[in-house]
């Protein structure tokens, strides 16, 4: 197959019409990737509110330590 019979086959599968399987399998694994990608978000998500939990119970920890009398503010 020459360069050009390449081009003029791959132009006219782009332009054909696609079938209702075609169709829906595209959609079906465009969404299952979004689900992933939404997925991971999640999890950096919830690692983000931990870790600033976690910060904020230390350094509440340590302003108590570090107020005059032990004092909360």
């Amino acid at each position: 197959m020459t360069w050009r019979e390449s081009i003029f086959k791959r132009c006219k599968e782009n332009l054909r019409a696609r079938t209702l399987q075609e169709i829906i399998s595209k959609e079906l694994r465009e969404a299952q990737l979004n689900k992933l990608e939404a997925e991971s978000a999640v999890d950096y998500a919830k690692s983000v509110v931990t870790y600033n939990e976690q910060r904020i119970g230390r350094l509440q920890k340590r302003l108590i330590e570090h107020t005059t009398g032990g004092e909360s503010v």
